[in-house]
């Protein structure tokens, strides 16, 4: 018998479980409300019921996963509790599958090893998704889920979010996705919640933009201006200046583009466009960061002049008003001028470990370097020890592993820091105890990341709240956006608590298609693509193999390279594509290519259409492999599947991932003697042959017979001979 231990469940707890043990449930529970505790009896009720099943627990990252997974062992008297995450190998995860109850894991490995077979989810009694908002779009959840409902034996999944988002189309997303029946909604003034809500004041602090500040806002808004009156005259007006506003009309040209249109007048305005999000881009840097940050994107932009391909920073470097601009921000940073809300910031960090010593403090900030930069300014200060807390992508020399976020969470609980400098990977979940305040930056136009910042305070007691803002400012519009989205989550939530709206749910029919008796080998780095999901829930047998050539192979002689028309167009200007071509024929008897997307593949780079149709012919001549199109990944994973289909009732089945060359013919042989010496292709490879007549002759051929061939020049023929006669 499974059983909790070490805590107490509360009335609205027992009221949630009684919901989430009968029916697919979406718990929304303000943060700190103990949202995991009621996974855990959900867990345990389940296991009781089904003795022979598995819990899985997903939840975003590995710091997220790790606490989890410590809360479930500290909650439970369940010994066979399992940690999966990406630093633990598939064979490994493959063992720890077979004995654990529970596994508590991230979601892309749990992604793989479906497709790969290694776990048998029929197995799996509750599937609970933390952070549940997430399920949408492509994100993982979504396809986890739907897999998960289509062969579990015994199904339950419930989702967890203290903030689901604040329009009714998102919240039906995510109930259909993750096949919610019910909602189980808590707000604060819930009456079963209210003995445990800590209260959190909140602080607005306004500051104003010096006057060096607001000479180098005009300058930058004078050169957005003149772009935008350009853009109108072409045809495109803007109407709000916003960043989304500028990338829906970017989105909307190049749709035009990839459709073929080449009017010059949208190439102009394309170009205006990245104009326009770039100094859009500079005044955001100086309104709600600074001098340095703004001065870090100008930087390169200008010191790189010369080297600049972008027709857009070209002309925008040249405009008088971002040179004025960029001058300026150069002079006010050697007069050490910095923004107020900077000094604000050190003011308030002073004053709070003045009058409280033990406190503990959360500083949100966007960007990196602003948030290196607070970083440095308050290690400087007497008692004060401060520690950036990033993601672990490598940017500007900042980057933390997951092992490091971990290990730095747990050294702010043991007070090693008082204060944590974190951008958005501190957001998301982390049950920090006792955090004191949390100071925002600036603030963000998310009501669901406004509401999970928050969170991060007042957990186990009271808290305080502080938001910077810079007036007349994006920042006074961030603040106001998050604060009405937020106004409409609560209003959509209590219209749904109150039964005055619908949220639409899940259809009940189970749409599972019928076991193929076919095998696909996939190439482990397409792991997770639309393409491979897509084959899995066709019923397709697909493994994930590390393979040296090809994206698929459907048979011991038929090996398929997938590409989207951008990616196409880009191997045949990185000279990828060659290597992969040579590849292909020398291991695969018949192997062939698919390029997709409804992209006009002579409009998706700037590459003459020449050198596009060169290519075309060369794969269909000289390597004589088929070119088919698609123009989605379903199309791709259908077309795939009827190759494999076609193949396999051809020849055997049983074959596998080939590392061996298949066996060339003489001719193939020589061919590929002459395509290794310097500058000779394919095609010219068989002209030296046709010509010559052996390898021997062209071999022992001098420069001026050599130079009779057609497009082989002096300076190849040098270099043909250079490396013939050359001593090893």
């Amino acid at each position: 018998m499974h059983n909790i231990k070490n805590f107490k469940p509360r009335r609205y707890q027992e009221t949630i479980l009684n919901t989430c043990t009968n029916k697919n449930t979406l718990v929304v529970l303000p943060t700190g409300l103990g949202k995991t505790k009621i996974a855990i009896l959900t867990a345990i009720t389940r296991l009781n019921q089904y003795p022979d099943s598995k819990i899985l627990f997903l939840t975003p990252t590995k710091p997220l996963a790790n606490q989890i997974y410590e809360e479930f062992k500290e909650s439970t008297n369940v010994s066979e509790i399992s940690l999966f995450t990406g630093a633990v190998p598939p064979k490994k995860r493959k063992e720890l599958y077979e004995t654990a109850k529970i596994i508590i894991s991230t979601p892309q490995g749990i992604e793989n090893d479906i497709i790969n077979n290694s776990i048998d989810i029929k197995k799996i009694s509750l599937l609970a998704i933390d952070e549940a908002h997430r399920a949408v779009k492509d994100y993982s959840y979504t396809w986890i889920a739907k897999q998960y409902r289509n062969n579990a034996n015994s199904e339950r999944i419930i989702g967890l979010t203290a903030s689901p988002g604040s329009e009714l189309e998102t919240i039906n997303e995510v109930c259909e996705n993750l096949f919610s029946e019910e909602i189980e909604l808590r707000t604060e003034s819930d009456e079963d919640v209210k003995p445990y809500i800590h209260k959190t004041k909140v602080e607005n602090i306004k500051v104003e933009l010096p006057e060096d500040f607001k000479k180098i806002k005009k300058y930058l808004e004078d050169s957005f201006n003149s772009k935008k009156i350009k853009l109108k005259n072409k045809g495109y007006a803007l109407t709000q200046n916003t960043k989304k506003e500028i990338l829906n009309l970017q989105f909307l040209l190049q749709k035009q583009i990839t459709k073929g249109e080449k009017d010059y007048e949208i190439f102009q305005s394309i170009s205006l466009v990245a104009e326009l999000l770039k100094i859009n881009h500079a005044i955001e840097m100086l309104e709600t960061q600074g001098l340095e940050s703004l001065n870090n994107y100008l930087s390169p932009l200008f010191e790189k002049a010369s080297m600049q391909k972008s027709k857009a920073v070209k002309n925008m470097i040249m405009d008088p008003n971002m040179v004025a601009a960029y001058q300026k921000t150069k002079l006010s940073i050697d007069m050490k001028i910095k923004h107020p809300k900077k000094i604000k910031l050190l003011e308030i960090i002073k004053k709070e470990i003045s009058e409280n010593p033990s406190i503990r403090i959360i500083i949100f900030n966007q960007y990196r370097d602003s948030a290196k930069s607070i970083e440095n300014e308050l290690n400087e200060i007497e008692d004060i020890n401060a520690k950036l807390f990033v993601g672990q992508t490598k940017k500007n020399g900042t980057g933390l592993t997951q092992k490091k976020q971990i290990e730095i969470i747990n050294d702010f609980e043991k007070n090693k820091y008082n204060c944590l400098v974190s951008t958005s990977i501190g957001e998301e979940g982390l049950d920090i105890p006792k955090v004191d305040l949390v100071i925002f930056y600036e603030p963000i136009p998310s009501a669901i990341r406004s509401i999970q910042r928050r969170g991060r305070t007042a957990r186990h007691a009271s808290g305080k709240l502080i938001v910077l803002i810079t007036k007349n400012t994006r920042d006074e519009a961030y603040h106001w956006t998050a604060y009405h989205k937020e106004k409409r989550m609560h209003k959509v939530l209590q219209d749904i608590k109150n039964k005055r709206i619908e949220v639409k749910q899940p259809t009940l029919d189970k749409f599972i298609h019928e076991k193929e008796d076919l095998i696909i080998f996939a190439d482990s780095r397409e792991g997770g693509s639309r393409v491979i999901k897509k084959i899995k829930e066709m019923g397709v047998n697909i493994q994930l193999k590390t393979m040296t050539t090809a994206d698929f192979v459907v048979s011991s002689r038929v090996a398929i390279e997938r590409k989207t028309t951008r990616d196409f167009v880009d191997s045949i200007i990185d000279k990828r594509l060659l290597s992969q071509l040579k590849d292909l024929k020398q291991y695969y008897e018949r192997p062939l290519i698919i390029i997709e997307g409804e992209e006009d593949i002579y409009s998706v780079r700037k590459i003459h259409p020449n050198a596009i149709r060169g290519m075309l012919s060369t794969i269909a001549i000289s390597y004589g492999i088929p070119i088919l199109h698609t123009k989605s990944p379903g199309e791709t994973a259908e077309l795939i599947k009827s190759i494999a289909k076609k193949e396999q009732n051809y020849v055997k089945k049983d074959f596998g991932i080939r590392v061996d060359k298949k066996p060339l013919t003489t001719k193939e042989q020589q061919e590929f003697i002459i395509e290794s010496l310097p500058g000779i292709g394919p095609s010219l490879a068989k002209s030296l042959l046709n010509k010559f007549g052996s390898v021997e002759k062209i071999i022992n051929a001098d420069q001026k017979n050599l130079i009779n061939i057609d497009q082989l020049g002096e300076k190849k023929a040098e270099e043909i001979i250079k490396i013939i006669k050359e001593e090893y």
